[in-house]
């Protein structure tokens, strides 16, 4: 298989989209960034395409040209399989999916969507690679509002472990297989940090970085979904998230793994270093 001239990256504008159109402009690869709304497209030597997971045409114009797709996106079913499907018609030759702990019997709904999509990226015989990252860091923003304002945040997720990831890392280990997909053809990368992480360290880490007592405040799920509905969380957004953090207080994602090194030759972000960057927002 030839290796990418061209790569699409979906999903251009989100936190791992965004950095890995960065990354690869930064390297001089030709990049094509797909985004929906035009005032948010990315900035420099970076071919834009504008586009809508729900109107077919607008990817078939995107896919013109392109051999490999990075695909990322919130794992809506038939968004992505639109996406999959633009592919196939227009002989892309690799799909890097970014996806999640994806099972057909999952009490998540987000997860169950992952595997609906992966079975169809299967079915279709493109070569593919598929990306699983644990919780990213960047989550943790969601809580700096209240941290500044209460010195406290609430969660559901008892004592249970993360391998949490900066979503930088999971762009790099993107880009690192976008630029060479055919050694990397039906793998599947497990990416965390450096370390597993409860709430009650991130709760440490705060109070050391803030120089006062950060407090983590333990809730039910059922307790967490409301809230998170009280803030304007859609509740099916909210249902699955409380079911995730559910699932976390079991242990179900206290798991780690070396990929992200072995695929960048870099150690991922620790909880310490991505706190001190980004502590004036808790402040």
């Amino acid at each position: 298989m030839k290796e990418t001239t061209l790569i699409l990256v979906t999903g251009a504008t989100g936190k791992v989209g965004s950095e890995a159109v960065r990354q690869l402009a930064a390297q001089h690869h030709p990049v094509r960034a797909l985004v929906r709304d035009p005032s948010r497209a990315p900035r420099g030597d970076v071919e834009v395409a504008i586009g809508d997971f729900d109107h077919p045409d607008t990817l078939d114009a995107a896919m013109r040209d392109v051999d490999t797709v990075l695909l990322v996106s919130p794992a809506v079913p038939a968004q992505e399989m639109a996406v999959i499907d633009a592919a196939v018609r227009h002989g892309v030759t690799h799909i890097v999916k970014v996806s999640s702990k994806a099972s057909a019997d999952s009490p998540v709904a987000r997860r169950r969507g992952q595997a609906r999509i992966e079975a169809h990226l299967e079915a279709t015989g493109l070569a593919h690679t598929l990306l699983r990252p644990n919780a990213y860091l960047q989550n943790l923003l969601a809580l700096a509002p209240m941290v500044s304002r209460t010195r406290s945040f609430p969660m559901s997720a008892g004592d249970g472990q993360v391998g949490m990831i900066d979503a930088r890392d999971v762009a790099a280990a993107a880009t690192a297989i976008v630029t060479a997909p055919s050694e990397h053809t039906g793998r599947t990368y497990w990416l965390t940090g450096p370390e597993l992480i409860t709430y009650t360290d991130v709760a440490k880490e705060l109070t050391a970085a803030l120089g006062h007592p950060v407090e983590y405040r333990r809730i039910t799920p059922a307790e967490h979904r409301a809230a998170m509905i009280g803030a304007g969380v859609p509740e099916t957004v909210a249902d699955s998230n409380a079911q995730a953090f559910g699932l976390i207080a079991e242990g179900d994602a206290a798991w780690l793994s070396d990929d992200v090194k072995a695929l960048t030759g870099e150690t991922p972000c620790s909880l310490r270093t991505f706190l001190a960057e980004h502590i004036e927002a808790f402040s």
